[in-house]
């Protein structure tokens, strides 16, 4: 049976960033003058989910690396070496 990361733990670990990512998107269309709110807002929305995006899947990777260390028996260190 295989063993999965906890997918709970995961949410929790990212929820705080998450958060303050949506109050940095609310205050980016808040803060465009009326009528201008899609372009002066967007670029700076796009990028703060291009970044959260990173940090998330860069988050679940560490935490499935950090839930299952390599075996001793694991070949693939030793594969890319040679």
């Amino acid at each position: 049976m295989e063993t999965k990361l906890s997918r709970e733990a995961y949410v929790q670990a990212m929820r705080q960033r998450v958060e303050e990512v949506l109050g940095k998107v609310a205050d980016a269309v808040n803060d465009a003058l009326p009528g201008k709110i899609v372009n002066a807002s967007e670029e700076q929305v796009r990028d703060l989910f291009a970044k959260l995006r990173q940090e998330a899947f860069e988050q679940v990777l560490q935490m499935r690396v950090d839930a299952f260390p390599p075996s001793e028996g694991c070949g693939d260190a030793k594969d890319h070496e040679e």
